[in-house]
């Protein structure tokens, strides 16, 4: 009886046993250092934030531990925090001045307008929200930086923001993963399908932050002339 339940649960980690020891330290190393990178940098803009804060639920389901779970819920959320006041303070320094580029498809000169406008409009709601929407997450605290917007005010409204974003996508693909227990082949098909996803992501969105950085600064004063 014991040998039968033992044989579905090892077909279900075939190719997986290095997530045994090496994952969890892997799974906190990769999801802080990008979500860091997707809140503070421009870069960010590229990289598969959403499905990288899922797929890191996903993984640590793979060894069964909530505090875990939890623990990088609580990390990534600061850390989230931190990039999104890093970009603040570069937009309040430096502007948005370099961030338009001519032809480009996402860094262009209508989408930065288009967020720009979505902060007036919205304002502190704006900031909260911005953290479910992939380009405006990232732009949104350069904006608010170069906008002069208050400090206190954009940190409380980025806190706000990243509390319903980090913890409620990580604890989704865990408790989600956690529920495929009884059909073991599904959850590593979950699994790997969340590796292949940020993997593939995450070398499209770099390839795409070259081809964009490649591109001249759309300066405001070319429109005019």
């Amino acid at each position: 009886m014991n040998l039968a339940a033992a044989q579905p649960a090892h077909a279900a980690g075939i190719g997986l046993s290095w997530l045994d020891t090496a994952g969890p330290v892997l799974v906190w190393v990769i999801v802080l250092s990008f979500v860091l990178i997707e809140c503070a940098l421009i870069i960010g803009l590229f990289l598969p934030g959403d499905s990288l804060l899922f797929g890191a639920g996903v993984v640590l389901a793979q060894h069964g531990s909530d505090l875990n779970a939890w623990l990088l819920s609580g990390a990534a959320l600061l850390t989230a925090v931190f990039g999104n006041q890093i970009g603040y303070y570069i937009g309040r320094g430096a502007g948005t001045t370099l961030i338009a580029r001519r032809g480009g498809r996402m860094l262009n000169r209508h989408n930065l307008e288009r967020a720009q406008e979505f902060l007036d409009r919205k304002g502190f709601f704006a900031i909260v929200a911005a953290r479910w929407i992939p380009w405006i997450r990232t732009l949104a605290p350069l904006i608010a930086g170069a906008a002069r917007m208050d400090s206190r005010r954009f940190l409380l409204a980025t806190t706000v923001g990243g509390l319903l974003w980090v913890p409620t996508l990580v604890l989704l693909g865990y408790y989600g993963a956690g529920l495929l227990d009884a059909i073991p082949w599904v959850k590593t098909a979950a699994l790997w399908v969340s590796i292949a996803f940020f993997v593939f992501g995450t070398g499209y969105g770099v390839l795409r932050y070259r081809q964009e950085m490649r591109r001249p600064v759309d300066e405001p004063d070319d429109a005019h002339a």
